[in-house]
């Protein structure tokens, strides 16, 4: 289980500290948050996040007020992922962020846990227990390019669901075909399928975030198909739209497919793990689904 190395734990602010499992509409607000601190999250994002886990969201509260969050989502039995650190800027410098870790965190039990860390947090991730595996780049503009995407990648339909949840599956350390369904649907969301010979050989998804729209997942057999996804994702949001995505470093044909495209690297994260990550096929990864949930 990850601990936060040995910072002190002020006795006379944590006793007035309540950390509670958070609702939809607590969430909401720690959504407003991340925005606040530029994460630029989706706008759809609590409402598809939320069911896949509502157990493993968390807020502290003192005097009635939320003052900090973490979510600690179990996405199966062997993993879990770490997103929404957060502590109200009124609030920081008081022991609320470790306070509210510490009582967070045993909900991933023994699972592997994943994170994705800003820079300067990094060393104290690792001496919670993580293991630093690669850099995250967000890439971000107006994308130039080809226009007319290839006919194999096509629209999400209600026929597409089981295929696309299989393939997901073989990206992400993770069943998440409940998530997966949502995703596909959620108000405003775009998605399209790469279809070879019927069979599906990827998928994406695009949806307006707080400033322009954001890519992901990015899922592919091939550049070939990862580019026509793109493409066709990215005419969606019309020709004036910024289009932002997460890119794993180990991934040089995406950060390629990105750069061709006009985008360029607006920030970077750190995934960590404290364990072994459960069997995924990462090699078809060009974009994450979400830094707050893996």
């Amino acid at each position: 289980m990850p601990t936060l190395g040995n910072a002190p734990d002020p006795q006379s602010v944590t006793d007035e500290l309540a950390v509670t499992t958070a609702t939809l509409d607590d969430w909401h607000q720690v959504a407003q948050w991340a925005a606040d601190e530029e994460w630029n999250p989706g706008r759809g994002d609590t409402a598809c996040f939320h069911p896949i886990d509502p157990a493993g969201f968390f807020v502290g509260r003192r005097a009635g007020r939320t003052v900090s969050a973490v979510s600690v989502v179990n996405c199966s039995d062997a993993y879990a992922f770490l997103g929404y650190y957060l502590v109200h800027p009124d609030h920081r410098g008081q022991g609320l962020g470790l306070a509210t870790w510490r009582a967070a965190v045993p909900h991933a039990g023994a699972r592997t846990v994943g994170l994705d860390a800003v820079p300067a947090q990094q060393h104290t991730y690792e001496r919670a227990g993580f293991t630093p595996a690669y850099e995250t780049v967000r890439y971000g503009g107006r994308p130039t390019g080809p226009g007319t995407p290839p006919p194999e990648a096509v629209p999400v339909t209600g026929a597409h669901l089981d295929a696309v949840a299989d393939y997901d599956r073989r990206c992400f350390p993770a069943d998440r075909r409940g998530f997966v369904t949502r995703w596909l649907s959620a108000p405003g969301h775009t998605a399209r399928v790469f279809l070879r010979d019927g069979a599906v050989a990827g998928y994406g998804v695009i949806r307006p975030a707080r400033t322009g729209h954001r890519i992901g997942p990015l899922f592919a057999d091939t550049t070939e198909a990862a580019e026509a996804l793109f493409d066709a994702l990215a005419a969606t949001a019309g020709p004036a739209a910024e289009v932002f995505l997460d890119i794993p470093g180990p991934r040089h044909a995406a950060h390629t497919l990105a750069t061709a495209r006009g985008l360029t690297p607006q920030s970077h994260t750190v995934r960590m793990y404290t364990g072994p990550l459960p069997p995924a096929d990462q090699e078809r990864t060009f974009a994450v689904t979400s830094l707050e949930l893996g």
